[in-house]
């Protein structure tokens, strides 16, 4: 550049589209070409307008003159109206005196263009046309007399004929002036004048597409708006939400910024809910102004969630087909929908949610209901057609049939709320009683994982009008259920024995279902009734006739036998014959396969009763039925505990408790606490005392407890954490109050509420050792009668605590033999810690170790941390010094010997080993022989699977 020359001014800053504004920077610093023509291609929004205003400013010299315009939709039938608006502008500015650029050819053309509006007559069309394009061009002459011309047209696509007709009058001539054209151009929705409007396009030598922003743009675009850098994840959620449109881009940014919201944490679908009101206002307007059939396919097209077929869309929106496929060709052309063979949407998420809110509520509600029906005539699915059902006025024919198979669907994809809002929608049609009575009982059902108390509101309704007997069962059963659940065990017991009562003269084998529900939710009470209690007794299997109210039976049966202290084995039959289908066969909504569950556990078949716990777990989830789910946690939380798996224990508690929450049952129903207790219970072995407590306050557990048998259970569990607590009387008192209570309801066997084990220990530690001895010793016995070996262990090893010196120790010798086989792994850790502090204590060091150190290894793996730092403490006094809180598994590995058994594990050889690790070939011998110990391996063959074991934390 010359030195004389003046310095072009700086470019404005303009976000998202440096790149194209340094392309027509380049053209149009060309020294060598007088002249020049861009046009920039672009959809609404793409940032045409910005990037004009920003080229003039790069590309102006001293001396250039600038006139603009803008074509408009609206005005684009008055002839000359853009050039009108280039020239008016440049009047005002420069005056019309002599020396004005003006005067001349100039005042004939702004005499013959005159104001808007009809052409005089006294003057042929024709003659006029020639008259104004001969003095527009020399006025454009006289306005480069003192520098170059720049005329800049935005919306090429709206200006008028006349003025178009002028531009290329111009541009044929342009190679004579020093002009500059710089022009944009957007979809042309109204397609007059295609042709001299393509004569124009084809004079500009350069065309400059804007395609939507690149991710770097959206970045630079982010970062100025938010005033900050954003997470790639976000930028993305942006770029997806608006289909790199600038003006979509900028304003939905605005929006978020103003909002507060983090934008990390939001995605494209998220987004949508930050679309400016302004946006659809001018979505809307530019709909509207394209003409009718656009704007009812794309109202259409909203109610269809954005995206359909074009027949469809043609039904929706009321149109022919042909008059919906130019709306459809039309819109797409504008950029604000895509079509991609019979299917069209709009653009880009964003756009779809801006155009939404501009749909009345009261035509979208037409609108779904004209799609309903075509849907329905077409025999489309029944959860297409609900969709639409669900936001359509009334009276649809066929809708609540279809509303109610659409929520069985639901319930199947395990998606009970979905479920829930169809079945409320279907109830507000008109309906005959039976098949109203049927869709209460449907709802009530699906809210038993949604809300408990609507559900029994909706049970109880369904119910007190339906007629049939499988239906008034199933529905009774549901409603005691729920009722149960919320502690309303009078009510609940009521709905069964009446609704028994109605079917017994029709139907002997619901009524008998019925009942079997009616007695298990009267043992749970403190003092159910003699008749209740005789009829329980005098039950036998062949009462069920073989028909669908065996297994429930059964499972009552399990219960009895278990508290008449009959053999195991009974109990445990009786159990299996209940859980043959799972704990909560699909035809038994009731609470007595629970029971058969906790059965099968307490007669010393724990692990069977966990794996059926598991099952319904699954099941249960997979069905999306949370309050079975809850159940089915909370029993296996009890089973885990009965077996010591402290850690399972706990998190089954806390997702129990959750789930009941999340339903609308309070944190202080008897079902809660039970969760509750099994949770204090944990986080007491585990030394979490504090917490324990803080449980217990919070439940309300702190105080007199009501009858419910749950309490039994959570009288031993507060005696425990009692005794940690050092309350040894209030423990002891505790533990009694179980025993009582549990006698009162014919559980006096072993195993179910060891409580006398518990209250042995309470008084051997308040020096009453007479009474600590009747009752461990009556536990033992009991145990020994049940022939149970988790059980005959545990009390076993009381009896020898309490019974102390040599014979103690023999006691716990043979506990410790017992429980090793068993699964009840917290047992046998407490018994082998017992068992290595009193051999401590006689001066066996050897055997305290092996026993200590087994103590510490199962009781850290299981997460009982109390046992596992008592025996790290009874070690410490022998004189070890543990590096690890395990001697067996994996954690008992040192970091050396995890190291050489994980090469090993790769298939290196010891040799290999040693070059690796630069140590000695003996030392890896060493350290694998310590590891295949500590692993209980024989050699290689075992090592990987032993190291990949899933170990408890």
């Amino acid at each position: 550049m010359p030195a004389d020359q003046p310095k072009r001014r700086a470019a404005p800053v303009l976000i998202g589209r440096e790149r194209e504004l340094d392309a027509i920077e380049q053209l149009f610093c060309d020294e060598t070409s007088r002249s020049t023509a861009v046009l920039v291609r672009g959809e609404a929004g793409s940032g045409k307008s910005a990037l004009l205003r920003a080229a003039v400013e790069a590309i102006r010299k001293e001396g250039d003159t600038v006139v603009s315009a803008s074509g408009d939709m609206m005005e684009s039938g008055f002839a000359y109206g853009v050039v009108r608006q280039m020239f008016e502008h440049l009047g005002r500015t420069t005056g019309s005196g002599p020396d004005s650029p003006l005067s001349g050819h100039a005042a004939g053309a702004a005499h013959l263009l005159g104001p808007p509006g009809p052409r005089r007559s006294s003057v042929p069309a024709s003659r006029q046309d020639e008259e104004i394009l001969s003095s527009l061009y020399w006025l454009a002459v006289n306005l480069t007399a003192n520098g170059r011309l720049i005329v800049v047209i935005d919306d090429l696509q709206w200006a008028d004929p006349a003025s178009v007709r002028w531009l290329h009058f111009l541009l044929r001539r342009a190679g004579n002036l020093p002009l500059v054209v710089l022009a944009s151009i957007g979809p042309d929705q109204t397609p007059d004048h295609t042709e001299v409007r393509a004569a124009v396009l084809r004079l500009f030598p350069h065309q400059l597409a804007l395609r939507p922003l690149a991710d770097d743009a959206v970045a630079a675009v982010a970062q100025d708006v938010l005033g900050t850098a954003a997470e790639t994840s976000f930028l993305t959620a942006c770029r997806a939400a608006t289909g790199g449109n600038l003006f979509l881009l900028q304003a939905l940014l605005r929006t978020v910024r103003a909002s507060g919201a983090t934008p990390a944490a939001l995605t494209a679908q998220d987004l949508t809910r930050y679309v400016p009101a302004g946006v659809g206002r001018a979505l809307h307007s530019l709909i509207r102004n394209s003409g009718p059939h656009p704007l009812a396919t794309a109202q259409a097209l909203v109610v269809l969630d954005g995206s359909a077929d074009t027949t469809l869309v043609a039904g929706v929106a009321g149109l022919a087909d042909d008059a919906a496929l130019d709306a459809v060709h039309g819109l797409v052309r504008a950029g604000l929908m895509t079509r991609s063979g019979d299917v069209v949407a709009f653009a880009c998420p964003v756009l779809a949610a801006a155009f939404a809110d501009e749909v009345a509520p009261g035509q979208r509600h037409q609108l779904h209901a004209r799609a309903a029906r075509l849907l329905l005539a077409q025999d489309a699915p029944v959860e297409d057609v609900a969709a639409h059902l669900l936001r359509a006025p009334l009276g649809i024919p066929g809708a609540a049939e279809v509303l109610r198979t659409a929520a069985a669907q639901a319930m199947r994809r395990s998606v009970p709320e979905d479920a829930v809002a169809l079945l409320r929608r279907a109830l507000r049609e008109v309906l005959a009683e039976e098949p109203r009575a049927s869709l209460l009982i449907a709802l009530g059902t699906a809210e038993l994982s949604t809300s408990v108390p609507d559900a029994v509101r909706h049970l109880r309704r369904g119910l007190e009008l339906s007629r049939n007997a499988t239906e008034r069962t199933a529905a009774a059963r549901a409603l005691a259920r729920a009722l149960f659940t919320l502690d309303q065990y009078p009510e609940g017991l009521a709905v069964l024995k009446s609704t028994g009562a109605d079917l017994r003269p029709v139907d002997s084998t619901n009524a008998l279902r019925l009942e079997i529900d009616f007695l298990y939710g009267s043992v749970s009470l403190p003092a159910p009734s003699a008749a209740a209690v005789e009829r329980l007794h005098t039950l036998q299997i062949s009462d069920a006739n073989g028909g669908g109210a065996e297994r429930p039976l059964a499972a009552l049966l399990s219960v009895r036998a278990l508290m008449a202290g009959k053999d195991p084995d009974e109990v445990t039959a009786l159990a299996r014959q209940a859980l043959d289908r799972g704990q909560h066969p699909a035809d038994a909504e009731s609470l007595v396969h629970l029971g058969a569950v906790l059965a099968l556990g307490a007669a010393g078949q724990a692990e069977a009763a966990l794996t059926h716990a598991d099952a319904a777990a699954d099941e249960a989830r997979a069905r999306g039925s949370a309050l079975a789910y809850a159940y089915a946690v909370s029993t296996r939380a009890r089973l885990r505990c009965w077996l010591g798996q402290v850690l399972e224990c706990r998190d089954d508690a806390r997702t129990a408790l959750a789930a009941l929450d999340g339903i609308g049952v309070d944190p202080r129903s008897t079902h809660s606490v039970d969760a509750l207790a099994t949770l204090v219970d944990a986080q007491t072995k585990r030394g979490r005392i504090d917490e324990a407590a803080g449980l217990l306050e919070r439940g309300g557990l702190t105080g007199d407890l009501n009858g419910h048998w749950i309490n039994d259970h959570v009288l031993l569990v507060r005696g425990r954490l009692r005794m940690a607590q050092g309350r040894t009387q209030d423990g002891l008192a505790d533990f009694l109050l179980s025993g009582h209570r549990a006698g009162a309801r014919q559980l006096a066997g072993a195993g179910v509420l060891p409580w006398r084990t518990e209250a042995a220990l309470a008084y051997a530690a308040l020096g009453d050792r007479n009474a600590a001895l009747a009752l461990a010793t009556e536990e033992l016995a009991l145990a020994r009668s049940r022939g149970v070996p988790d059980f005959e262990g545990s009390a076993l090893r009381a009896l020898g605590l309490v019974t102390g010196g040599a014979e103690g120790w023999a006691m716990l010798r043979d506990a410790v033999g017992i429980l090793e086989g068993t699964a009840a792994k917290y047992h046998y850790a407490r018994a082998s810690a017992d068992c290595g502090a009193h051999a401590r204590t006689a001066g066996d060091l050897g055997e305290a170790r092996i026993h200590l150190q087994q103590a510490v290894s199962v009781a850290h793996r299981i997460g009982a941390t109390v046992v596992a730092e008592g025996a790290m403490a009874e070690l410490r006094a022998l004189g070890d010094r543990p590096r690890t809180r395990a001697f067996h598994g994996v954690d008992s590995l040192t970091p050396t010997e995890r190291r050489v058994a994980d090469l090993a594990a790769l298939g290196m050889t010891n040799r290999e080993i040693a070059q690796h690790l630069f140590v000695g070939l003996r030392t890896v011998e060493v350290h694998l022989t310590h590891a295949y110990r500590k692993l209980d391996i024989d050699g290689r063959r075992g090592l990987a699977q032993a190291l990949t074991r899933t170990e408890d934390r």
